[in-house]
């Protein structure tokens, strides 16, 4: 099989399973995907969604968040993981949105990567998420689904799965497929114990086909 013919079957079978794909993080703006985001680094969607509420509910905008302390902020989010880090990231990203670009959360990628706490990754979220934008966040589960499924050829960094996908994937779907492959990470494709035995690719995966 090539790799073309090893996309569009992936792409056909996705298309069909999982049409409607999208992010698990619950937000109502660019400002609260962005908090959401930093969050959750290293940590689950679910204990995010449970923390974003309260902050949302006392910093309803990056104008309040701004002029927040440390000490006032960290209580809400200490059961994230990193919360001191991630603390200083979000009152530093507020006071940046405010200073440099009017309050209002950019939508480039080189421009939300000078945010405190922003890298590569979250800003592909936020720009495919919001925007349509085509481009590929590559967190863990995409990184070792997209590698199994042989979607990938000796990817060693998430740069380089970023690079590959992107170069096979049309366009117009890049910003989905990014939400197929995590959601299949998360739910199928585990990094332990792989449930192959539900899994409707298969036919097509590397993984599947060497361990068999």
């Amino acid at each position: 099989m090539t790799k073309k013919d090893r996309y569009q079957f992936v792409i056909d079978y996705f298309s069909v399973h999982a049409p409607t794909a999208e992010t698990e993080l619950i937000y109502d703006n660019p400002y609260q995907l962005l908090v959401a985001v930093i969050l959750s680094a290293q940590c689950t969607d679910k204990r995010v969604n449970l923390t974003t509420p309260a902050i949302f509910q006392q910093y309803p905008g990056p104008e309040d968040l701004s002029k927040t302390t440390v000490e006032e902020l960290f209580p809400l989010i200490r059961s994230i993981s990193y919360p001191n880090n991630k603390t200083k990231h979000l009152i530093g990203m507020a006071q940046m949105l405010m200073q440099d670009f009017g309050g209002e959360v950019p939508m480039t990628v080189n421009e939300l990567i000078r945010l405190p706490g922003v890298g590569r990754k979250t800003a592909n979220v936020i720009t495919s998420v919001i925007d349509n934008q085509p481009n590929m966040a590559v967190d863990t589960h995409v990184f070792r689904v997209s590698a199994r499924i042989g979607l990938t050829t000796n990817a060693k960094t998430p740069l380089q799965t970023e690079l590959q996908l992107i170069k096979y994937l049309p366009k117009e779907l890049i910003h989905i497929a990014h939400h197929w492959l995590i959601l299949h990470g998360r739910y199928i494709c585990l990094a332990r114990t792989p449930k192959c035995a539900e899994c409707g690719l298969t036919s097509v995966c590397k993984y599947y086909q060497k361990s068999a």
